[in-house]
């Protein structure tokens, strides 16, 4: 039996899903999964987004410089492993070890295939995650942009595998398709909606979201659509600034973190999702709920943008207010438009699953386990 580990610098509650999954589809598969993690960092951990997996082995785990840098020797506990899958990350020092001097029978790395929020695209940082990019015996890559990124750097496209990155949203469309028309109505009563043009925000309240663009663009939907008004859940850095800002304008509401049953609610409230900074997994929330997200080619977004595909599922402006804010009120007005972007929504939450991701991720590792090792190409393998 094949011995596959995965390391994680530490262990999310989200990924807890797709690990359990794993492990059973690799079991049926005659492979037998090892997970490793370590620990967060201080901040991280009052975050309290940590999660727990019975089989799962625990690894010593030492930060520096602040978090930025992380000492975390698994090498002990993969001894005699057939493959070995790390995220790539410039902090995560043993990687570098793995890859030169002691290095597992395969390794393989898991991520973006780059920093799309770098400012520094041809910095020494970036530099370095390009040379250790082409070192690895396979690629899984979080979606189509992170395979193009890692082709691009000179890496042989048969060996990447496109994970298509998930979170677990089975609950949050079932929650979603238990909310009939009584529900949300009690739900628009208690939240004082008094209009039918609803948009909404869900997700950290930071710089890269674009929350000051998001707030103008609405006012001026509002001048447009007299009966607008907006929804905003989230926590961050920039949570005062949004309070004050429903203080001045009633038809603001500010809900704070919602999670669950009461996120699907606030999304399910609205015509449009409102998100003109950083799209990363928040926009599966969009397609579980039927709630087309409209965003811009700001240059921020993360690895999942590739899901977000215009014209069928959500729309992507030009990066302008008057675009935006164009799109918004179409959406509001024109349900004809709507409805069609809804019914892409529901076709890519079934193809967006935690189930999926697990196996193509399953797949991916035996086609990785099949080939030849880095350097020791044959002719006689196939893709």
């Amino acid at each position: 039996m094949s011995e596959i580990v995965v390391v994680q610098r530490r262990l999310t509650g989200y990924r807890v899903p797709l690990f359990e999954r794993m492990h059973a589809m690799m079991a049926q598969a005659g492979m037998k999964l090892r997970l490793l993690h370590g620990d967060p960092t201080p901040l991280e951990a009052t975050k309290r987004d940590s999660g727990h997996i019975a089989w799962a082995e625990h690894v010593p785990t030492q930060y520096h410089a602040g978090g930025r840098l992380c000492w975390q020797n698994f090498g002990p506990h993969v001894r005699g492993s057939d493959l070995v899958i790390v995220t790539q990350e410039n902090k995560l020092l043993y990687n570098l070890v793995a890859l030169t001097l002691r290095r597992p029978s395969r390794i393989a790395f898991w991520g973006h295939g780059g920093n799309l929020q770098s400012d520094r695209p041809d910095g020494l940082k970036e530099q370095f995650k390009r040379w250790t990019t082409r070192r690895a015996d396979w690629w899984f890559a979080y979606t189509d942009i992170s395979a193009e990124l890692v082709r691009a750097q000179g890496y042989a496209p048969e060996r990447i595998t496109v994970l298509d990155n998930a979170v677990d949203t089975q609950e949050l469309t079932e929650w979603r398709r238990r909310l009939d028309d009584d529900a949300l109505d009690a739900a628009r009563r208690r939240l004082g909606l008094t209009g039918r043009h609803v948009g909404v925000f869900v997700g950290s309240l930071y710089t890269d979201k674009r929350i000051d663009f998001l707030l103008r663009s609405a006012e001026e939907v509002r001048r447009r659509v007299p009966d607008f008004e907006l929804l905003i859940a989230g926590g961050g850095p920039l949570a005062s600034m949004v309070e004050q800002h429903a203080g001045r304008h009633p038809w603001v509401r500010y809900l704070g973190v919602r999670k669950g049953k009461d996120k699907v609610e606030a999304i399910a409230l609205a015509q449009v999702m409102l998100n003109p900074g950083l799209v990363g997994l928040g926009v599966l929330d969009a397609f579980a709920c039927g709630v087309p997200m409209l965003t811009t080619d700001c240059r921020l977004h993360s690895p999942e943008i590739a899901y977000l595909r215009h014209g069928h599922n959500g729309l992507i402006t030009p990066d302008t207010l008057e675009d935006y804010v164009e799109a918004a009120v179409t959406l509001l007005t024109q349900p004809e438009a709507s409805q069609r972007l809804k019914q892409g929504c529901a076709d890519s939450a079934l193809r967006y699953t935690v189930e999926n991701m697990a196996r193509r991720f399953t797949d991916g590792i035996g086609r990785c386990l099949d080939a030849p090792r880095l350097g020791e190409r044959t002719a006689e393998w196939k893709t």
